[in-house]
């Protein structure tokens, strides 16, 4: 597994890619935040970082897809997969190891996001007027939600040769799996299952985390959910050997 991780993350920041996904993320977040009128915390003047995990996990519906789509798609359409199974590693070990390498991208890319929070720290009237609980319990919740997607992008990549299809593929389920329930709940159709069908989405979660309440049952909920997704790329991946 660490070897599958030290080649996969070696591969990233031997190439463009890292630095572009880190870049384009900073950037999207840091024009949102200081920039464009609507959403500039100087605009609004209130000391927070809103804009931040309000978008943070739409701008993530796109990157992290960019990251994984060629974890295993790749592998598989230039004939690499099957070497790949010969090597002394079981299947969980390749997938952990393929996931983790690209989870460690999507930290590395926050770190830097720290900085946002020290800037708006400094200029709260009073120095340090910002919700630091709350902010804390966004940070957790997109980590995890960070973590979530890039299981669904390993899962996705797994079912496919095609990185487009796979890149297509996560992008769906990402946006499907974070606000579709939330929108299907809200239809005037379901009555008094909407809650039920509302807590099935990423975002009820990820919300109830940005008040700085860190329930277990969250916490349950995104580990769940990556969990069923790397089963189902081990499911996929365990298939193709026979």
């Amino acid at each position: 597994m660490y070897s599958i991780f030290i080649k996969e993350v070696n591969y990233f920041l031997n190439t463009l890619i890292a630095y572009v996904v880190i870049s384009v993320f900073l950037i999207a977040i840091g024009l949102l935040m200081w920039v464009f009128p609507e959403t500039s915390v100087l605009t609004y003047g209130y000391a927070d970082m809103e804009t931040l995990f309000a978008f943070g996990p739409y701008v993530f519906m796109f990157l992290i897809p960019a990251i994984t789509m060629r974890m295993f798609a790749e592998e598989s359409k230039n004939g690499t997969l099957e070497l790949l199974f010969t090597r002394p590693l079981t299947d969980w070990q390749i997938i952990i190891g393929k996931y983790l390498s690209a989870y460690f991208l999507v930290i590395f890319a926050l770190i830097p996001t720290l900085l946002y929070y020290y800037t708006i720290y400094q200029l709260g009237s009073p120095v340090g007027n910002i919700d630091t609980p709350g902010v804390i319990g966004s940070y957790v919740g997109l980590t995890l939600l960070g973590g979530v997607f890039t299981a669904i992008g390993i899962f996705s990549s797994a079912i496919t040769s095609n990185q487009i299809i796979a890149f297509i593929t996560s992008v769906f389920m990402c946006f499907m799996l974070y606000a579709g329930f939330t929108s299907l709940s809200s239809m005037n159709v379901f009555g008094d299952m909407a809650p039920l069908i509302e807590q099935l989405g990423i975002s009820y979660h990820y919300n109830a985390m940005s008040k700085g309440l860190l329930d277990s049952r969250n916490l349950i909920y995104f580990f769940s959910v990556a969990l069923t997704m790397l089963l189902f790329t081990k499911l996929t991946i365990s298939s193709r050997k026979w």
